[in-house]
């Protein structure tokens, strides 16, 4: 299946025409509803049908919303699919605190690893380091050391003055490419039947994606490393539609997985159903986490 990302930048109305999304414009668009895994509205006038929210309920499309700053700020999600999504919940919430702790330590060893792999290949000196970092991961991440590779790893990979909260091109990017997998990330975990707002590490009563917030962790290098590869632009650069198609495409770049490679968007369906089976009563052994690769777009077969 060739998933697609539906990415509208100009007026248009939306509606549903069969099984299919017809996007109206000066030149119009028809789109099956099954191949469409990411929807992104990114101009203010953009209409929709109710038909056409409803068949992104019943397709599992992520639906996303964007604010006055052109960044993601909302994603539309089935309610509640999967059949014993009761009994998933209680699951959540009765797990143990030992196994959450090892299960948060095995989700920042993975993605520790994959910063030090970014390093590696955008060419930039320090990966041992970030490596060693990752083998010292101990249950809750006691010693922080998520915290301790991020402080090292950005300046390095995007300079010494680089810092996460300065309003530049590269953070824009950064944000962005982050929101789009955040998204995917609580899609994957709703289909599977878990509340996103119970994480494991992220805690916050006024966040709704804590637990995205947490299997997000290991596949934020990815949106590092097509940064970093992205030609140098001044800091008061805005991001261009071309900007974010590619942000988006990255939910179709190749990734490790324990079962072979596969693009990232199915790798969180996998990663998710793993923390399914953590939930109910698997050691963090269980969990099937990503490896960063270089980003070749997923050779689909037809």
């Amino acid at each position: 299946m060739v998933w697609r990302s539906v990415i509208i930048n100009q007026p248009a109305k939306l509606r549903r025409e069969h099984f299919a999304l017809v996007v109206e414009q000066e030149q119009s668009a028809r789109v099956p509803f099954e191949d469409i895994a990411v929807i992104v509205l990114n101009h203010r006038e953009i209409t929709l049908t109710h038909p056409v929210l409803s068949a992104c309920a019943d397709y599992g499309i992520g639906l996303y919303s964007t604010g006055d700053n052109h960044q993601p700020n909302g994603v539309f999600m089935p309610f509640l699919q999967h059949s014993r999504a009761t009994r998933m919940q209680r699951l959540q919430l009765d797990l143990d605190k030992p196994s959450t702790k090892r299960a948060w330590a095995r989700i920042v060893q993975s993605k520790i690893n994959n910063q030090a792999r970014c390093m590696e290949l955008v060419r930039v000196a320090g990966a041992d380091r970030l490596a060693s970092y990752a083998r010292r991961v101990r249950s809750g991440d006691s010693g922080n050391l998520e915290a301790q590779a991020s402080a090292y790893y950005f300046p390095q990979v995007f300079g010494r003055s680089f810092h996460r909260s300065q309003e530049n091109w590269t953070n824009a990017a950064l944000d962005y490419g982050y929101a789009v997998l955040r998204g995917a990330c609580a899609r994957a975990l709703v289909a599977h039947g878990m509340l996103p707002s119970i994480g494991l590490f992220h805690s916050s009563e006024q966040n709704a994606f804590n637990l995205a917030d947490d299997l997000i962790e290991p596949y934020r290098p990815i949106v590092d490393l097509h940064v970093a590869q992205q030609p140098a632009r001044p800091d008061d650069a805005k991001l261009q539609p071309v900007d974010k198609v590619a942000l988006v495409g990255l939910l179709n770049v190749d990734v490790a997985m324990p079962r072979g490679q596969m693009s990232v968007l199915a790798s969180i369906e996998q990663a998710a159903e793993s923390l399914a089976r953590l939930y109910d009563g698997g050691s963090e052994q269980v969990l099937e986490l990503p490896g960063l690769i270089k980003l070749r777009q997923h050779a689909f077969e037809m």
